[in-house]
């Protein structure tokens, strides 16, 4: 039984990889779908691993900032939105308040890079 569960888990998470933008899931963890009338949210927080350059600090994980929504290649007919929370952490020695910097949305747009290229190159 463990193996098939595992083979399933090992094939969604090839689906997953495949259907969002490259490397996101190294950052995020998918927290829901919701398929609705204007297409499909697919909910994504950022995991607690701080950043690497923040290693030889103590932080402390403050929740996250406010969503933001990014549009994405449609999938299958649907409007794809990625609702993106983002974590942010307290420096402990200074109080300062830290995030990850990410860089998925095309500067000027609210939609991923490889979407934005896309279309770019179909105008």
């Amino acid at each position: 039984m463990d193996k098939i569960l595992n083979a399933l888990q090992e094939s969604y998470q090839a689906l997953v990889r495949f259907l969002l933008p490259e490397g996101i899931l190294d950052y995020f963890e998918l927290s829901k779908i919701v398929e609705g009338l204007t297409g499909l949210n697919i909910y994504l927080e950022e995991k607690n691993l701080p950043p690497t350059e923040y290693n030889d600090q103590k932080l402390e994980s403050k929740g996250f900032l406010p969503e933001v929504y990014i549009q994405d290649f449609p999938i299958r007919n649907q409007k794809v939105t990625l609702c993106i929370k983002r974590r942010r952490w307290e420096v402990k020695a200074t109080g300062g308040i830290i995030s990850r910097d990410l860089n998925l949305v095309q500067q000027g747009t609210r939609m991923t890079k490889e979407f934005a290229d896309f279309l770019k190159a179909m105008y």
